[in-house]
This record gives structure tokens, C-alpha cells and sequence, in this order.
């Protein structure tokens, strides 16, 4: 079936160029453009869309107070808006209704490489009453207002260690962690670093996004709300997972870019786990339970109880996020990494690896049942040997 997605702009131009750009894709789209916001809620009445790209703005009704609409009708669609510009502050407003920024002007290949990812994206999901629910969350509703900022810094031509250091400096436990980890014998440094600019130096940005993301994402949960599950222990593993997903990689020689992916990877590689319990919370405790009581895998008591899985879960929010793929795929097949179409080394390798070591130092009263390391997997790829290699590496961080 054909994905539906309409777009809506003021400028007869900018439109006139979506449907000269995305003709190619008229076999597999079905594509409704109008010139505003208005028209589109109207026309969104009479038929059903997949997805919505708007200008930010717009005269009468912009984008944002467009896409507010559009979240509380119609939570399942995927809402992704345009900009010309970087205002700070509508840019911050429109945090909690958008999914997904595009800058304008955006190159064809860009445009069409987002709508065809979160097309394949809401596959992930068959459950519409779960797309639904993942689509409107209100505690995790888009991606945190700091990562969003940084982004936007790091994006410009006049991005700075400095101003990335201004940025971190708001907010206060930005800065401690930022601080804590910089300082930590991880990085070996030999002195003590005391301030966000020294910090930033030594970090490099990809991590201070990876950091950003995923303290915000953490420090939004309400630990009262589930007896069985403890946010500290979820935060300290995938802290653990990150860092020895990075040093495997930095061991692997891989390029920056993948060292820092599978970092970001594994920091929220069990976010989905978070959405499950801020959401569902009494029945995620019923699911902790069980997994533990049975001795069965948490992933394989998620399928049963929800039809889906903490990965997919949150491989699906990553993704609409616009998370680059290689951590949308480490997050949703970190647990079967066999099932990913890409069959290299890529950062779910050093993902699967990292997550597997860290559960099999947990004693068996300590932990969920989860699935072990896939020696099929690394056969696959030639690194059955280099498994001690990794779980020396390990010892080493966790030390």
C-alpha cells in the first residue's frame, strides 16, 4: 500500500519544487500538497495520512500550532517540520509537537532519504495501538529541548567549543555528568578537569550529543512509579554499554563516526524500556516480574504480554527522532543481531557484544534473563576470537 504524505507551505515555489523534486516517487507515494495549515486540517478530515512535512512559518496558522493539531487528531502520524531559520526559542516551542527537523533549503536526496526511513520506520511497529502510543507520548515526547540546541549549534558554520561549553553550562546536571565522566579513569587523563570547555575538548561533540540525549531522556522518569524497576541500574548499565561499545570500536579501528555511533548506541540502546515503563508501568511491573520469576528473557516477555519488545520500542522512537540509522539498528537488534539486513561490523556488533558482557557479570539473583552473546553471529563475522579481546576490555572499564 502506497504511504500517503502531504506537505504544506505558503510559497507556491517551495511546492511546486517538492512535486517536481518527489515525482520519481509517485509510484510509491500518495502525495497532497496545500499552502496552509488550515486547508491541510481540512483536508485530513476527509482522508488519511501517514505522515506530514511542514514550513515552520506560515502566515494564520504555522507550523507549529499546525502540527499541535495534527498530534492531538491524529497521533500516529509521523510530523516533521521545515525551517529557514534558527530562532531559538520557536525552535525550543516546537520541541514537544515535532519529530523530526529538516533546514531549509533541503537537497532532494536528504527529503527523500527522511520520508523513506520513516515510512520503513513504522514498520517496525505492526501494532497500530502501539504506534499510536509511541506517536503521543506525553512523558518522552520528542527529542530533549538541550540535544535539540547542540544539534543545532554543531550544525553551523560558527560552532565553537565555547559555545557547545555555553550551551552545557544551563543546565546543571548536563555539567556534572559531563564533568564526572571527563574526570573518570576511563579517559586516563591525570588531572582534574574542572570546567564545561575543557570538558567539551576532551569529549569531542559527538559524545557531548550522545551525553545530552540520553541524561535528558533519563532524568524525565518517575521512579516511584514502578517498584521492579530502577532507573540508576538502567542508566548504569547503558552508561557501561556505551563506553565499552566505544572502546570496542576504537579497538576495531573503526572512523570517528562509528565510534561515536556505537557510543550514542549504546547509552540508549534499552530506552525503549523507559517508554514501556513510564507509559504502562504497572503492566511493565507485571513483565519484570514474570521475566524474573520464569527465568526467561525480558524481551521474550514483552512479545507475549505487549506484541513487541523494548528494542523495537525504541528503535521506532530513535527513528522518528532522526537518529542516524546504524543506532536505530543497534537499538532494535541489539538483542538478535542477526536479523539486521546489514551483515558487517557496524556499531550493533559492538552494541550486541558490550550488552552481552555487562549481563554476564550480573549474578543470577541480580538479573534479567537475556538473550546471550551470538556466537553464530560473530562466526559470521569472523570475530569468534576476538570475544576475550572484548571482555578484556570490559574488566578494564568496569575496574
Amino acid at each position: 500500500m502506497k504511504k500517503r504524505i502531504i506537505f504544506v507551505d505558503d510559497q507556491p515555489n517551495v511546492l511546486k519544487g517538492f512535486k517536481r523534486m518527489l515525482h520519481p516517487m509517485r509510484d510509491e507515494w500518495e502525495m497532497t500538497f496545500t499552502d496552509s495549515g488550515t486547508e491541510a486540517l481540512k483536508i485530513m478530515t476527509e482522508e488519511p495520512f501517514d505522515i506530514i512535512i511542514s514550513d515552520m512559518r506560515m502566515p494564520g496558522m504555522d507550523g507549529i500550532q499546525l502540527l499541535t493539531e495534527v498530534k492531538r487528531n491524529y497521533p500516529n502520524m509521523i510530523r516533521i517540520i521545515l525551517t529557514g531559520y534558527s530562532d531559538y526559542d520557536v525552535t525550543m516551542r516546537s520541541v514537544g509537537v515535532t519529530h523530526q527537523f529538516l533546514f531549509k533549503p533541503c537537497e532532494p536526496d536528504k527529503l527523500k532519504n527522511t520520508i523513506v526511513r520513516a515510512c520503513a520506520l513504522r514498520e517496525i511497529l505492526a501494532d497500530e495501538k502501539l504506534k499510536e502510543m509511541v506517536s503521543q507520548l506525553e512523558s518522552l515526547p520528542s527529542v530533549p529541548s538541550l540535544y535539540t540546541e547542540l544539534v543545532g549549534i554543531l550544525s553551523s558554520p560558527e560552532a565553537t567549543i565555547e559555545k557547545v561549553a555555553e550551551v552545557i553550562s544551563k543546565d546543571v546536571a548536563m555539567t556534572a555528568k559531563v564533568l564526572q565522566i571527563v574526570n573518570s579513569a576511563f579517559f586516563g587523563l591525570g588531572r582534574h578537569i574542572s570546567n564545561t570547555t575543557q570538558a567539551v575538548t576532551y569529549l569531542g561533540f559527538e559524545t557531548i550529543k550522545a551525553l545530552a540525549l540520553s541524561i535528558k531522556v533519563f532524568s524525565q522518569f518517575d521512579s516511584a512509579k514502578m517498584k521492579s524497576f530502577s532507573i540508576e541500574t538502567l542508566w548504569n548499565h547503558s552508561a557501561v554499554v556505551g563506553s565499552v561499545a566505544k572502546e570496542i570500536a576504537k579497538s576495531r579501528l573503526c572512523e570517528k563516526s562509528e565510534i561515536e555511533n556505537a557510543f550514542m548506541s549504546g547509552l540508549l540502546h534499552d530506552i525503549g524500556k523507559l517508554l514501556f515503563a513510564m507509559n504502562m508501568s504497572d503492566r511493565y511491573d507485571e513483565v519484570v516480574g514474570r521475566a524474573v520469576a520464569e527465568d526467561r528473557p525480558l524481551e521474550e516477555v514483552e512479545r507475549e504480554i505487549f506484541g513487541t519488545t523494548h528494542a523495537e520500542m525504541g528503535s521506532y522512537l530513535l527513528g522518528i527522532w532522526g537518529l542516524p540509522d546504524p543506532i536505530v539498528e543497534a537499538v532494535a537488534f541489539h538483542h538478535m543481531p542477526q536479523q539486521c539486513p546489514e551483515q558487517t561490523f557496524i556499531p550493533l556488533t559492538t552494541v550486541h557484544v558490550a550488552n552481552g558482557l555487562a549481563h554476564e557479570t550480573l549474578s543470577k539473583d541480580e538479573k534479567l534473563i537475556v538473550a546471550k552473546i551470538d556466537m553464530e553471529y560473530l562466526k559470521r563475522l569472523d570475530l569468534e576470537d576476538w570475544l576475550s579481546d572484548c571482555r578484556n576490555t570490559y574488566r578494564d572499564i568496569e575496574e
